[in-house]
C-alpha cells in the first residue's frame, strides 16, 4: 500500500511552495504533447480519408467539427468545475472532500455521455441540414457523427479523469495513456479505411475504439491510487453538495464553450457557402491550426490547476506570479507555432489533400488565424486564472460578449458587405484581442478584493 502510494506520489507537483517556472513548465509540456495526441486522433482521420477517400468524404468530416463541439461542450465544461474543485481540497489538504468529489465526477460523466450518444444520434441529420451541410456530404457527415456520438461516455470518462489527475498535478499518465491510445487509433485507421474501404465510418469507429482504450486505462489509474482520489465503485454516487459546485463552475464555463461553438457554427455556414472544395481547405486548416490552440490550451489549464491550488492553500500572492509566467510562455508558444505552421503551411495542406484549389483556401485560414493566434492564447490564460479564483461567471460574459457576440455581429455586417474568407476570418484576431483587454481589466477588479484577504496571511 505504502509502496503503490509513492509511486503514484512521484506523479504529483507541489504547486503552492517552491520556484514556479519550472513546475508550470513540467506540468505544462505533458499536457501540450497530450492535447497533440488527442488532436491526431482527429488528424488521422482527415488525413486518412482525405487521402484514401477523396475530397467528399474529407468535407464531411470537417463538417461535424464545429456542430460536435457544440453538443459537447457543455458536458466538457463540467470537469473544469471538477478540476478547480478537486485542485482546491487538494491545496487545503480536505482529503475526504477530494474523494467526494472524485465520485461524483466520474458519474456526472458517465451519465453525460450517455445522454450525449442519444443526442447525436437523433439530431445529427436535422442540424447538420440546418447548417447548409451540401447534399453530397450530408449523408457521409451524419454517419460520422453518429458513429462518433456513440463513444461520448467513454470519450467524457477519459477527459473527465483526466481533470482530476491534472488537479493534483499528474499530467504525464493521460500522456502515457493517449499514447497508447494513439497508436491504436491510427493502425485501425489504415486498417479500416485502405483494406476494408470503409470511408467515413471506418475512421469513426477507429477514433471511438482508441477512446475507449483510453477511458479504460484512466479508470483502471484511479482505481488502483492510494491517494485521497482512489475511485471506488462503493463510492460511485452524487454528493450533492460537490455535484452543486463543480456546476457552480462548470456550467459557465461549459455554456462559454457551446456558446463560443454557436458562432463556430455560423462561421462553418458561412464557410459552406463557398463549396465542398473551400470546405475541404477549411476543414485541413483548422486541424493544423488545433495543434497550435492545444499547445496554448495547455497553459490555459496549467494556471486553471495551479491557481486553484493556491488558493485552497491561501498562497494569494503566487497567482499572480502564476499569471504573468503562464502570460510569457503562452506568448511565446502561439507566436513560435502558429508563424511556423503559416510558414510551412503549403507543404503542412499538401499532407491533407493534393488539390491545388484546396490548399489554397486553406493557405486563406492559416495566414489569417495562425499568425495572430497568440492573441487567442492570452485571452485563455486570463480566463484559466480567473476560473481558478473561483469567478466562473465573469469570464463566461466577457468572453460571450467579446469573442462570442462580436465575431456573429461581425458575421452580419463587415463580413456580409465585403463576403471573402479573408474577411470572414479577419473576425477572430480583432474579437481576440477585445476579449483580453476585458479579462486584464476584470482581473484587475478581481485583484482588490483578493488583496484584501491577502493582507494579514503568510505568503
Amino acid at each position: 500500500m505504502l509502496r503503490n502510494h509513492s509511486r503514484s506520489k512521484k506523479y504529483e507537483i507541489d504547486m503552492c511552495s517552491g520556484p514556479l517556472t519550472g513546475k508550470l513548465v513540467v506540468f505544462a509540456v505533458p499536457l501540450m504533447l497530450s492535447g497533440i495526441l488527442q488532436l491526431l486522433f482527429n488528424a488521422a482521420d482527415i488525413v486518412v480519408v482525405g487521402r484514401f477517400a477523396g475530397n467528399h468524404a474529407l468535407a464531411a468530416v470537417g463538417a461535424t467539427s464545429s456542430l460536435i463541439n457544440l453538443l459537447v461542450n457543455l458536458f466538457m465544461g463540467l470537469s473544469v468545475g471538477a478540476n478547480v474543485l478537486v485542485a482546491r481540497f487538494y491545496g487545503g489538504n480536505q482529503e475526504r472532500e477530494i474523494g467526494e468529489t472524485v465520485h461524483t465526477a466520474v458519474l456526472t460523466a458517465a451519465a453525460g455521455g450517455l445522454l450525449l450518444a442519444v443526442i447525436g444520434f437523433f439530431l445529427s441529420r436535422p442540424l447538420l441540414a440546418m447548417m447548409g451541410t451540401p447534399e453530397d456530404v450530408l449523408d457521409y457527415s451524419v454517419l460520422y457523427m453518429r458513429i462518433y456520438f456513440a463513444g461520448m461516455p467513454v470519450m467524457l470518462l477519459y477527459n473527465y479523469g483526466s481533470s482530476i489527475l491534472r488537479a493534483i498535478g499528474d499530467t504525464k499518465r493521460p500522456l502515457y495513456y493517449l499514447t497508447a491510445a494513439g497508436v491504436v487509433n491510427v493502425i485501425l485507421n489504415l486498417i479500416f479505411v485502405i483494406y476494408f474501404h470503409m470511408g467515413v465510418a471506418g475512421v469513426a469507429l477507429a477514433t471511438v475504439i482508441s477512446q475507449v482504450i483510453s477511458a479504460a486505462l484512466i479508470i483502471r489509474c484511479l482505481m488502483r491510487s492510494e491517494g485521497s482520489y482512489r475511485l471506488e465503485w462503493s463510492r460511485l454516487r452524487f454528493y450533492p453538495d460537490k455535484f452543486l459546485k463543480i456546476m457552480k463552475i462548470g456550467i459557465p464555463a461549459g455554456l462559454q464553450g457551446s456558446v463560443f461553438s454557436i458562432s463556430n457554427v455560423l462561421i462553418q455556414s458561412s464557410v459552406n457557402s463557398f463549396g465542398s472544395v473551400a470546405m475541404a481547405g477549411n476543414t485541413a486548416a483548422a486541424n493544423i491550426e488545433g495543434f497550435v490552440y492545444t499547445a496554448m490550451n495547455a497553459l490555459h489549464q496549467t494556471a486553471l490547476s495551479f491557481a486553484g491550488q493556491n488558493i485552497g492553500a491561501r498562497k494569494y500572492g503566487r497567482v499572480y506570479k502564476i499569471m504573468g509566467i503562464c502570460l510569457g510562455m503562452v506568448t511565446i508558444v502561439g507566436l513560435v507555432l502558429g508563424n511556423g505552421a503559416s510558414f510551412f503551411g503549403k507543404y503542412l495542406l499538401g499532407m491533407y489533400s493534393s488539390d491545388v484549389d484546396v490548399i489554397q483556401y486553406g493557405m486563406v485560414r492559416l495566414s489569417v488565424i495562425c499568425t495572430t493566434y497568440f492573441l487567442c492564447g492570452l485571452m485563455d490564460v486570463m480566463v484559466g486564472v480567473l476560473r481558478g479564483m473561483g469567478y466562473a461567471v465573469m469570464p463566461m460574459v466577457v468572453s460571450l460578449t467579446g469573442a462570442c457576440g462580436l465575431r456573429v455581429l461581425w458575421v452580419f455586417t463587415i463580413f456580409a458587405a465585403n463576403r471573402s474568407l479573408f474577411v470572414l476570418y479577419l473576425s477572430y484576431p480583432v474579437t481576440w484581442t477585445i476579449t483580453f483587454a476585458a479579462h486584464l481589466l476584470c482581473f484587475l477588479a478581481v485583484r482588490k478584493k483578493v488583496l484584501a484577504l491577502e493582507a494579514g496571511k503568510d505568503l
